[in-house]
């Protein structure tokens, strides 16, 4: 269809969308890559976002609506820099953002904004929740009304800065102090949402994420194990956790029969786009499913200056995904 693969929104530069059904629209909540001068490090120093824009879609193919800035950094008063993916729960009438932030010690904490629009604008917490750490938020609500919360990211996410269950960062090469070789992999974190949506209700536990022998993804299968980007969703009463796998660019998914996991490796969503990250989200709309990723083609294939782009997504009845070739080869 020639609405796909090619950049949703070219006036300013967009990433990690999430993207779910609101008001019988599709809501696209990105990160906002900011030009600048960029030093390159394993600490994502060069991915400086400092704000949100929430955007709309009426229909596939139909304008993109820019609402304007939903939130910024200097609103929020204990986070200092690097506002990174997020994403957007929806209850009882309420909006709630939840977004990734260095703290003034420049750990990575989870906030959350409310709303009584899905545009917004958000009204943040005064501080960070809880227990919180980590990047790359995806909120999913299960049929029940149970409300979960997905996030983590390895190296300049911090995850495996906690593994412990303390923050405690490492010297030296990347990936010194997370699991090497046979060790099993991290996988991302995920809680449950308190009831008015604004802590955990229970402390983040790891998901884990299995191979086809039901062992535990080792920390060397790099183009199966997890990095960040975790989603969410349901389909024929499966869950369904998608993530990226970091330095080897895939989109990769994995089933379960329960949202916390343990959950089995199943193939590839996408394979590599331009750019270093790989970002996405999977939703349904109108009784088609459609996947939402970036890359970096707007910006002639500069890393940290990215664009939203989506096509139609292929799911077999048992769940099967047809891999996504971004540009057609």
């Amino acid at each position: 269809m020639s609405e796909f693969n090619k950049p949703l929104i070219t006036h300013m530069y967009t990433a990690d969308p999430s993207v779910h059904v609101f008001e019988g629209k599709l809501y696209i909540f990105p990160s906002h890559d900011l030009e600048h001068e960029a030093t390159n490090d394993h600490s994502g120093q060069k991915y400086a976002m400092k704000d949100y824009h929430v955007f709309s879609m009426e229909d596939i193919g139909a304008p993109v609506i820019d609402h304007g800035q939903a939130l910024h950094i200097d609103d929020v008063p204990w986070a200092t820099e690097r506002m990174w993916d997020s994403d957007v729960g929806f209850k009882d009438g309420k909006y709630y953002y939840y977004f990734p932030a260095h703290d003034k010690d420049g750990i990575f904490r989870i906030g959350v904004a409310v709303s009584d629009k899905p545009c917004g604008p958000y009204k943040p917490e005064p501080d960070f929740i809880p227990g919180s750490f980590s990047i790359d938020t995806a909120v999913f609500a299960d049929d029940d009304g149970t409300q979960y919360i997905y996030f983590g990211g390895l190296w300049g996410g911090q995850l495996e800065y906690w593994r412990t269950g303390e923050y405690i960062p490492f010297d030296g090469e990347t990936g010194a102090n997370g699991p090497q070789g046979d060790e099993p992999a991290l996988g991302p974190r995920f809680a449950i949402l308190s009831d008015d949506m604004l802590s955990y209700k229970t402390k983040p536990q790891e998901v884990l994420i299995l191979d086809e022998n039901g062992e535990p993804l080792k920390a060397s299968d790099i183009e199966r194990r997890y990095f960040e980007a975790a989603w969410m969703h349901k389909f024929n009463g499966k869950y369904y956790l998608s993530y990226s796998t970091g330095d080897t660019h895939f989109i990769c998914y994995a089933e379960s029969d329960n949202p916390a996991g343990p959950f089995t490796y199943k193939g590839k969503v996408l394979e590599p786009v331009v750019g270093w990250t790989n970002h996405h989200s999977i939703v349904e709309f109108k009784g088609k499913w459609y996947l939402f990723y970036h890359d970096s083609s707007l910006s002639g294939g500069v890393d940290h200056l990215r664009c939203l782009k989506y096509t139609e997504l292929e799911i077999a009845p048992d769940g099967t995904i047809t891999t996504v070739k971004p540009y057609g080869n």
